[in-house]
């Protein structure tokens, strides 16, 4: 078999023609990705501020937080949002429901409720790593807190914390992959349709598989150009 004939197989087999059927609801992966990511960044940086917080009520409270969005699984996380409110007579009848009927904002919702018991960890951590040295040095010069927090801690502890979060941005794509266990209808929802219908889960998934693959390739390298550019001490000079 010459490589015309290999490639016109390949064109006819049922990976090649699951993916552009499956790449059409890539943009509703990316949505999912950009409606819930830029929330969860914020609302990150406000709990972890929270959790080092001198109030004890309310550094407690965004710990339990934490702990029990950590600890229950993100698939349970989105079916008692989507079934579990939706069974609620008062959500159903209150404003909340123009949204919470929608399996896209139930998605969005749950996937930006985990990202924020993550990241807000990741960014504790990295505000807790700067030194009193560097904190002090702020004072002396006359910042107020609210200057100590945006001209030195913020930059160094996003500096520092910019390869694990970019970890769980990573996770944040594969995840979207959950949602599709609503109605919602993304990539690894479209896949699974396909499935039904032609009974190849192999071809179907890989597919689907391939487009993920990508996807987190362009997310890996957008957080090394990050890394390149706000680290430039750590460019490797030839």
């Amino acid at each position: 078999m010459n490589f015309f004939e290999f490639f016109n197989s390949f064109q006819e087999s049922l990976i090649f023609i699951n993916f552009f059927k499956i790449l059409k609801a890539l943009d509703q992966t990316l949505l999912l990705l950009l409606a819930s990511l830029p929330i969860g960044f914020v609302l990150s940086l406000i709990f972890a501020l929270g959790r080092v917080s001198k109030n004890k009520l309310l550094s407690k409270t965004v710990e339990y937080y934490i702990f029990v969005i950590r600890g229950t699984p993100l698939l349970v996380q989105i079916y008692l949002i989507y079934f579990g409110l939706g069974s609620v007579k008062g959500i159903r009848d209150s404003f909340l429901w123009i949204v919470l009927k929608e399996p896209f904002w139930c998605g969005v919702l749950a996937l930006t409720l985990n990202t924020v018991a993550y990241g807000s960890e990741i960014f504790r951590g990295g505000i807790q790593a700067v030194s009193q040295g560097q904190i002090e040095s702020g004072k002396s010069l006359g910042f107020t807190r609210i200057g100590l927090f945006r001209r030195i801690i913020f930059p160094i502890a996003l500096r520092r914390v910019l390869p694990t979060y970019g970890n769980e941005l990573i996770l944040m794509v594969k995840a979207t992959s959950l949602v599709s266990l609503t109605t919602y209808m993304e990539m690894t929802g479209i896949a699974r349709r396909i499935m039904a219908v032609t009974w190849a889960p192999v071809e179907a998934f890989l597919a689907a598989g391939i487009l993920y693959l990508l996807l987190n390739f362009l997310m890996v390298q957008f957080i090394k150009y990050l890394e390149w550019k706000y680290n430039p001490h750590l460019r490797v000079t030839r």
